[in-house]
């Protein structure tokens, strides 16, 4: 199982690269992902959620703002705080990026059977809920 579970990795890295268009990094990209799941997110919920120190997250989220796919905009709560969401550049990356990895779902309707497809779907969000729960505990 451990030599299965590096080789989806490496095949999920070598997608995931093949598919980013411009070059954005590792982090880049999660944290345009978590934003577009959560819609509006403070970045101390962003650098929790993902297990990054708020510096280093910061610096992403300048990027970020300067490539045009993400805004900030004072909390009406804290004026302290920034509400950070996508901006029309930063959901047409990811859906472009979304229907490039379509060929990935393709392929697994094709090679699994429907009760494989429920399988693997309910064993993927064990471990990554699993693997997301112990990052937090441990970084939040």
């Amino acid at each position: 199982m451990k030599n299965a579970l590096i080789e989806l990795q490496c095949e999920m890295v070598a997608e995931r690269t093949y598919v980013n268009p411009n070059n954005l990094s590792w982090l880049q990209y999660d944290i345009l992902h978590f934003i577009n799941l959560h819609k509006n997110i403070l970045p101390s919920k962003l650098s929790i959620e993902l297990g990054v120190a708020r510096s280093k997250l910061s610096k992403a989220l300048k990027q970020l703002k300067l490539l045009g796919y993400i805004q900030q905009v004072p909390s009406d709560h804290d004026g302290r705080e920034l509400i950070t969401s996508l901006t029309q550049g930063g959901v047409e990356f990811l859906l472009n990026i979304y229907n490039n990895h379509k060929s990935i779902y393709k392929l697994a309707k094709e090679i699994f059977s429907e009760e494989e497809q429920k399988e693997f779907t309910r064993l993927a969000k064990i471990l990554s809920s699993k693997l997301r729960n112990e990052r937090i505990k441990n970084n939040g």
